[in-house]
């Protein structure tokens, strides 16, 4: 994919001029202007379990599943590794107990590998599409059984459960090897092989199962799995880490999701900060959002290091025109509210007023000469 901000090699060396840039293709990174994709924001909890009118399908006894929101190609297989979000209520409390949306990190399932407590999500999973969002209905035989849960989570005994659950996608398997059970070098293959499918999706402009497809080569880089790594092998796993974040800040950009696109650039920035498309892409997000300073703060710094980037020169002189008009409507706001006062108009004299003051000046005037005379 071309980048429109064509900044390649500026990490890897900062003097080189942006003619040579600008000439630059990476597959790695993707456009981010004018975009007329529409991607569903993650759902919202706010009244508890949705409300859903689809149609029951019954996937076990103890299972049913009602479609939220379609997904696309097959379903998985036994033993495929699955990447998923879900939010999980006790069904006749609404009582919400797991939300992975709000960790922001999504779960793997191995179907068929499943945690006991797990079957029955494993089971509504098994009958999902990549990018489908369902509603699950799971019997408390299938979930958390007799006794419950009372540590974390805390389910009750006997409860029976509703998911809210996205597949995002997954990785079919003959013996269904989890991310623990991987090697350092089978994982960052398993997100690269991710991330290029994600650019390939949004070649095509399937928007949709490019951010799927980023966000679980993302899944195989977690916290925990980069903390433990040093040397060449942090080196090749940020090196399919950090363009995934910075792909997903950009379709983010596109869909004007300004907050998640900054989230995306932070977290690349956290690791290099002198990454000159992170923070030209944090820039773009924060001038969207009307955060003029921060977005102006970021160009610059990017400028710094590639001086010569017309888009960077442009970015800042859009910032400056922005400032320049925000500047004359308050001037000609203010202009309207404080401004001069109007001029007194000549008023009209008052000639009996101005009788009367004649005659008691004559009067004092005769008063005066008749004393004088006295005296």
């Amino acid at each position: 994919m071309m980048e429109d901000t064509q900044f390649e090699h500026a990490q890897s060396n900062a003097n080189e001029s942006s003619s040579q840039q600008s000439q630059t293709v990476d597959d790695n990174d993707i456009k981010i202007e004018g975009s007329a994709f529409v991607y569903n924001e993650h759902p919202s909890d706010d009244n508890g379990p949705p409300k859903v009118d689809s149609e029951v399908e019954v996937l076990h006894e103890k299972v049913t599943k009602q479609i939220i929101k379609d997904g696309h190609g097959h379903k998985p297989t036994k033993f495929s590794t699955c990447f998923l979000h879900y939010r999980a209520w006790v069904e006749n409390t609404s009582q919400k107990f797991e939300d992975t949306w709000q960790e922001q990190r999504p779960t793997e399932l191995v179907l068929g590998k499943e945690k006991p407590q797990m079957v029955g999500l494993g089971i509504g999973v098994s009958g999902m599409k990549s990018g489908e969002r369902a509603l699950l209905h799971v019997g408390w035989e299938l979930g958390y059984g007799k006794e419950g849960s009372f540590s974390f989570p805390n389910v009750p005994p006997m409860a029976d459960l509703l998911y809210e659950v996205e597949l995002i996608g997954f990785d079919e398997a003959k013996e269904g090897k989890a991310r623990s059970d991987m090697t350092v070098e089978e994982r960052i293959e398993a997100a690269d092989r991710r991330k290029l499918e994600g650019n390939a999706y949004f070649k095509d402009e399937k928007l949709e199962e490019a951010m799927q497809q980023y966000e679980m080569a993302i899944a195989y880089m977690g916290d925990e799995f980069m903390f433990q790594l040093f040397g060449k092998y942090r080196d090749m796993a940020l090196a399919v880490k950090n363009p995934c974040h910075l792909n997903m800040a950009a379709c983010l950009i596109k869909l004007r999701r300004y907050e998640e696109a900054i989230a995306q650039c932070s977290i690349v920035l956290s690791e290099d900060e002198n990454n000159v498309k992170a923070l030209f892409r944090r820039g773009k997000a924060k001038a969207e959002l009307g955060q003029t300073d921060g977005a102006r703060e970021d160009f610059q710094k990017a400028k710094k290091i590639v001086p010569e980037d017309k888009t960077i020169a442009k970015e800042l002189r859009l910032l400056a025109e922005h400032d320049k008009a925000v500047y004359q409507k308050q001037k000609e706001l203010y202009k309207g509210i404080f401004g001069p006062p109007p001029e007194a108009k000549p008023q009209r004299r008052n000639w009996l007023v101005v009788f009367w003051q004649w005659l008691v000046s004559l009067f004092c005037r005769v008063f005066k000469l008749q004393k004088h005379k006295a005296d």
